[in-house]
């Protein structure tokens, strides 16, 4: 009877995933109801994008937008004075729209994607109005996983 339970357990947890199905996990993306008003909503997905950072350099040498997911990143509170939804983040080398998800809410938003200095494992910075709108706590330290694109 035990195992029986066990792997009810395993086969039950076999399916769940961190991330949702459009981030290339299993659990269904945002519905609109957990969208807010700030531009809160799933992601679109490219068939062709096989979800990888496709960062290119164009003809004349300059770093041209990325596509797709960029990574993971500690968000620390940015700037309460700088009004906006954007994300300063080593993960991106120019200027450019982009998506934060936040596991714990299940909630994205769109953002400005703007570059900051450092390897890609450094944390980023994140405006109050993003935070607000993923229902991440202002004084934590938040795990977002951040889209391009």
């Amino acid at each position: 009877m035990r195992w029986i339970v066990l792997s009810a357990c395993v086969l039950g947890v076999a399916g769940c995933d961190a991330l949702p199905e459009w981030a290339g996990g299993s659990r269904p993306a945002p519905t609109a109801e957990q969208s807010v008003d700030t531009g809160v909503s799933a992601p679109e997905t490219d068939a062709d994008d096989p979800g990888e950072n496709q960062s290119t350099t164009g003809s004349e040498g300059k770093p041209e937008v990325s596509v797709g997911t960029l990574g993971r990143t500690v968000a620390s509170l940015g700037n309460a004075a700088e009004p906006g939804l954007w994300l300063k983040t080593p993960l991106v080398s120019v200027e450019q729209n982009g998506r934060v998800y936040y596991a714990e809410t299940n909630k994205t938003v769109d953002v400005t994607l703007i570059p900051i200095d450092g390897p890609d494992t450094a944390g980023s910075r994140l405006s109050l109005e993003a935070m607000q709108a993923l229902g991440a706590p202002l004084t934590g330290l938040p795990d977002v996983d951040v889209f391009a694109g």
